[in-house]
């Protein structure tokens, strides 16, 4: 697939890189049924990153999580995305760290600037706790239009906010390399 690609690419998928150096946050925007790639691709990328060695404490996953356990799903509680009778089920074993009504752009920006500052009830309470010497993976999968990325909740992001958030993270320090893989309509 594309993704496992581009991952393998960046050496997320390298078994060279000590797992403890990389870090990823993987967010799906958006809720329904009707919108069931992406949480089923936000869930592969889980397991991508999960396969490749990185600790389960440094992948954060945010989405609304309501596709997997929909009424219309005809695979109750799994996500596939791939066509095929061999297809993993690639909800099987995801930790999803911020989900429901809490994930929105204000949630996205505070995990990944590492701000643990007034996060929502319900929520893991993880952010980004990357360093200067470590390689960190963003993940953005859903709808998008020019100059904005949607979530299920809240208000768009606006690309100077995103912008920002990047900013913050090199002034903090919070990255050796960055990769950002956005998958949006537009």
């Amino acid at each position: 697939m594309a993704f496992g690609r581009v991952a393998a690419a960046f050496g997320l998928m390298a078994t060279a890189s000590a797992a403890d150096d990389r870090w990823a946050v993987i967010a799906a925007g958006s809720s329904s049924f009707w919108n069931y790639r992406h949480q089923a691709d936000a869930c592969h990328a889980y397991q991508l990153m999960i396969k490749s060695g990185i600790p389960a404490e440094q992948i954060i996953l945010m989405m609304e999580d309501d596709v997997a356990n929909a009424t219309e799903n005809p695979f109750p509680g799994k996500l596939y995305n791939k066509p095929g009778d061999d297809s993993p089920d690639v909800y099987a074993g995801c930790k999803v760290d911020y989900r429901g009504s809490i994930v929105t752009a204000d949630l996205f920006l505070k995990v990944i600037t590492g701000d643990d500052s007034n996060l929502p009830k319900g929520g893991s309470g993880k952010v980004l706790k990357s360093t200067e010497n470590d390689r960190v993976f963003l993940n953005f999968v859903d709808h998008g239009g020019v100059g904005i990325i949607a979530f299920p909740n809240g208000p768009v992001l606006h690309a100077e906010e995103l912008a920002k958030a990047l900013e913050t993270m090199q002034t903090k320090k919070m990255f050796k390399e960055l990769t950002f893989y956005m998958e949006a309509c537009e």
